[in-house]
Order: structure tokens, then C-alpha cells, then sequence
């Protein structure tokens, strides 16, 4: 199984970017996914979840109203829209599925056993 993230970058506050992670070596329809992130000197958080037929999503608090979570299972994606970007923002973001076939939102990163090799999303003030 991998899991290939990809967009990350350097913006200002306020502006937009789009991350996509490309799945591959699974039944990628019948998984539920999520994306994380890691500042530094902190600990891994929940960011975003959507289930197998991207109908359900469930965002962090801290994300909610500015990040959309969406996929296309024809073609094995996983998009994150960031927009309205804020310093605290800055973080490598993972994007994550679980080890098993498991098809509704899951929010705890316990619950994910496939992590992407991360991208670096960095917000200038």
C-alpha cells in the first residue's frame, strides 16, 4: 500500500493551497481516509476525514468553514483545500487509511494503519 501526498508549499496568511495524496495497493472505494498534521515540537492531529463514498466528512475544529475534504474513487485521489491559510496552519500534513477495509469517518489516528510520507505546508504571516 502506498499512499503519495503532494502540494505542499510556501504561502502567505490568508491564501489558498491544495494538497492531493494518490492511494494505491488497496480497494481504495471501500476505505474511509483522513489527512493529519505535525507541527513542530508538537504532536500529531486529526486535520480531516471523509468515508468511502465521500458523502461524510468530519473536520478539527480548528479547520472548520476554511479546509474541504474530498476524493475521487475512479481515479484513487484524496484532495485537502485549504484556504484562508494561517501561521498555525504551518505543519507537514499526512494523509492516512486504515489497515482494514473500513468505510465510515474515523477521526483518531489510532485507527489508521497506512501513512503517506507527508508534505510540508508552511503559512507566512
Amino acid at each position: 500500500v502506498q499512499l503519495q501526498a503532494s502540494g505542499g508549499g510556501l504561502v502567505q496568511a490568508g491564501y489558498s493551497l491544495r494538497l492531493s495524496c494518490a492511494v494505491s495497493g488497496l480497494a481504495f472505494s471501500t476505505y474511509a481516509l483522513g489527512w493529519f498534521r505535525q507541527a513542530p515540537g508538537k504532536e500529531r492531529e486529526f486535520v480531516a476525514a471523509v468515508n468511502w463514498s465521500g458523502r461524510r466528512t468530519r473536520y478539527a475544529d480548528s479547520v472548520k468553514g476554511r479546509f474541504a475534504i474530498s476524493r475521487d474513487n475512479a481515479g484513487n485521489t484524496v484532495w485537502l483545500q485549504m484556504n484562508s491559510l494561517k501561521p498555525e496552519d504551518t505543519a507537514v500534513y499526512y494523509c492516512a487509511a486504515p489497515r482494514l477495509s473500513y468505510t465510515d469517518v474515523l477521526t483518531a489516528a489510532a485507527a489508521y494503519g497506512y501513512w503517506g510520507q507527508g508534505t510540508l505546508v508552511t503559512v507566512s504571516s
